[in-house]
């Protein structure tokens, strides 16, 4: 989804859009960044461990510096979502960052142990969404909307 996302950031030939594993992300990155595409899985009803961590990592940092800038999110999740998508933008409150698009929530219907363990695949309309989102932010950015 991340992919797809940053492939559509990057049809406007002039999009400075990178894309960082939540891992490698450091305030100084998001310092630098004019928005921001939050991408996660939805684990037990929560962001991934690997984005609450680069949330706790950078909070405090950020505080007071990133006011005003917009973002998005993308989810995946298995039947709901929500719980994600509430965490991201309980985060961005506090930052005073500022929703541009609606969450973007990918269900991928798995509900039982065998289809959670097992890899997923991403639908084809799913990932345009991904690329959709991806463009509109960029475009928005670049066009000096958010």
């Amino acid at each position: 989804m991340a992919a797809a996302a940053l492939s559509g950031a990057h049809e406007d030939q002039d999009s400075a859009a990178r894309s960082l594993r939540a891992s490698d992300a450091t305030p100084g990155d998001m310092l630098a960044a004019a928005g921001y595409l939050f991408v996660s899985p939805e684990n037990l009803g929560t962001i991934s461990g690997e984005m609450k961590e680069f949330f706790d990592r950078c909070y405090y940092p950020l505080l007071g510096r990133i006011e005003g800038r917009g973002y998005a999110s993308a989810i995946a999740a298995g039947n709901a979502g929500q719980g994600a998508e509430a965490q991201i933008d309980r985060i961005a409150t506090g930052w005073r960052l500022r929703r541009v698009a609606p969450s973007l929530i990918v269900r991928t219907g798995a509900d039982t142990p065998v289809a959670i363990l097992a890899p997923k695949l991403v639908q084809r309309n799913d990932l345009q969404r991904c690329r959709d989102l991806g463009r509109s932010v960029a475009m928005g950015l670049h066009l000096g909307i958010f």
